[in-house]
């Protein structure tokens, strides 16, 4: 297709800089965007350490996170109206090779979730919005592709300054739009 591959370090700095603060929008790996509600000290365990508490968007967990291990945890802000073109850039560019067995592409599916990485996450919706147009998901792609949408999603709503419902159907639009094409591109490789 001869697009550019972009690598997460592309749009999302280096984490090793970052301070949070109250009401910083940020993404944690596996869960998706949330907002930093709460910044204290707290005594655990004998040790007294600073903590974010986070309240992730779209399902209203709240998470706590030590700020001295925030970056180990794979923390960071959540990615900037420019870089939302990155982003739809990948999800518009051709499915990559995922391993055929269902479980073996769920876990490598689910590493790529797990680094937290937007282009990561990015890549999995494509992938998995692609392999729904050839083929009926297993139940676990199934689990994953929503997972991920909701990832997905969360942030772009942040992004974008929409609210979830908007980001939501952001996303579905985008994924509507890059079906037809890659339906066309696989066409076109085949002739």
């Amino acid at each position: 297709m001869g697009a550019k591959q972009l690598s997460s370090s592309d749009i999302e700095g280096d984490p090793t800089e970052l301070i949070y603060e109250v009401g910083d929008k940020v993404v944690y790996p596996h869960h998706g965007a949330g907002a930093v509600i709460n910044k204290e000290k707290r005594n655990v365990l004998g040790l007294k350490r600073e903590y974010l508490t986070i309240q992730i968007l779209h399902n209203g967990m709240t998470v706590m996170v030590p700020v001295d291990s925030a970056n180990e945890a794979g923390l960071r802000k959540v990615i900037g109206k420019t870089d939302v073109r990155d982003v739809i850039e990948i999800l518009r560019q051709e499915e990559t090779d995922m391993p055929k067995n269902w479980n073996h592409r769920l876990k490598y599916n689910r590493e790529k979730l797990k680094n937290g990485a937007i282009l990561e996450v990015a890549d999995v919706v494509r992938n998995l919005s692609l392999r729904e147009l050839g083929t009926r998901l297993s139940v676990g792609d199934k689990q994953m592709f929503d997972r991920a949408k909701k990832i997905l999603a969360s942030e772009l709503m942040y992004a974008r300054g929409l609210d979830e419902k908007g980001a939501d159907k952001f996303l579905d639009g985008l994924l509507k739009e890059i079906g037809p094409v890659a339906a066309a591109n696989k066409m076109d490789d085949a002739t």
